[in-house]
């Protein structure tokens, strides 16, 4: 059987109450958000139709429809899958990480293995920030893309502040210094197509963090 998800509905429900609706969560579903992933990644997101990721996922166009509650829906889906892909390389990463600097580098490094991954046409840069790039203002995939990236400096923050007990303002500050060095790193090498400024990057932060 499959999830369940909420869903305004009519009928004797009150205005805006959500009542539970049925929603496949099967194989179909699967394949539709790997298609989308693909396409969005390699094409972007507003060159992208339906039938694009339809006829590559192997499924009818209503099938899609069953799973989505439309092509929004499905943004902000590929967008959440992204940064779940990416927690799970920095959880990696961060494992086999023996102390407070070498947490902070795990960030650095899950970046760099995800520009690592086989891309169809090659890396493009970050994918959540490439189809923020695309969305309007108000669209909730901004607001995705949006914690990740908070996400992704409180981590930073947090082993940082370990780093520096007692500091919790300079491990902030130098928290906000490493994400900017890292967006930055990440632009670069999307427009160079390889990971090398993803290790550049990385190779500044451990001189930055080792200096503290």
């Amino acid at each position: 059987m499959g999830d369940v998800e909420t869903a305004k509905t009519g009928g004797n429900a009150g205005a805006g109450e959500q009542q539970p609706v049925k929603r496949r969560r099967g194989a179909a579903r699967g394949r539709i958000l790997d298609a989308a992933a693909r396409r969005f990644y390699a094409d972007g997101v507003a060159a992208t139709g339906i039938d694009t990721i339809t006829a590559e996922a192997g499924v009818a166009k209503m099938s899609l429809y069953n799973n989505f509650d439309s092509k929004a829906d499905l943004v902000r889906a590929y967008l959440e899958a992204r940064h779940e892909e990416w927690l799970g390389l920095y959880e990696r990463r961060l494992a086999t990480a023996q102390d407070p600097a070498d947490a902070v580098l795990a960030v650095f490094d899950a970046y760099a293995d995800h520009a690592g991954l086989a891309y169809e046409h090659g890396f493009r840069g970050c994918g959540l920030l490439n189809a923020a790039a695309e969305l309007p203002a108000g669209h909730e995939g901004r607001t995705v893309v949006r914690h990740h990236k908070e996400q992704v400096e409180s981590l930073l923050a947090a082993h940082l502040q370990e780093l520096l007990p007692g500091q919790e303002e300079r491990a902030t500050a130098t928290a906000e210094h490493l994400a900017f060095l890292l967006e930055g790193a990440i632009v670069r090498a999307g427009l160079e197509g390889d990971a090398v400024r993803m290790r550049r990057a990385r190779d500044l932060a451990a001189s930055l963090v080792g200096a503290l």
